[in-house]
């Protein structure tokens, strides 16, 4: 598997620990910056890493900064990213089982090393499910998403059913 690594100086003092891990279980890093703990806009990194994913160079990506949070909010603007901030580990793979989630993103400030070492491995082990109501839900994720790519996002129409 081919994994897009990017990150903001907040994330720069995770990134090598995860590149480590990335390579201890076999997966090919596409590194997607930055090199240095100077300050940079997590937005351009969080471009780099989508951008990586959709041309079809990884199949994945982690995003790193300082919380998640920002990193996440910027890479969910972009068509086709399902990015989640995860600090615990059944998010990291149920994000990917249920919601087909290709992007990790996590706060360098808030996770130990240990704890990033076991968010990736779950992330990476992890598979997409295609059970109906997995698929059913994440039809309706990309429904949502074209129909705001198109300008025709209405906030107020609902398809869901009630079990």
């Amino acid at each position: 598997m081919r994994i897009a690594l990017g990150c903001d100086h907040g994330g720069f003092p995770l990134k090598a620990r995860i590149a480590a891990t990335l390579q201890a279980v076999g997966a090919e890093i596409v590194d997607c910056g930055t090199d240095s703990n100077c300050s940079v806009d997590y937005p351009d990194y969080a471009r780099k890493v989508a951008a990586v994913i959709l041309a079809g160079q990884a199949e994945r990506g982690i995003l790193l900064c300082g919380s998640g949070v920002g990193i996440s909010v910027a890479a969910n603007k972009i068509p086709g990213i399902r990015a989640g901030v995860c600090h615990d580990t059944y998010s990291a793979h149920q994000g990917v089982e249920h919601d087909d989630m290709n992007v990790l993103c996590l706060g360098a400030r808030i996770v130990g090393d240990e704890l990033a070492v076991e968010l990736v491995r779950a992330f990476v082990a992890a598979s997409f499910t295609n059970e109906e109501r997995h698929v059913r839900r994440l039809n309706k994720v990309l429904e949502i998403e074209r129909e705001a790519l198109e300008g025709k996002f209405d906030s107020t129409s609902s398809t869901s059913r009630d079990p």
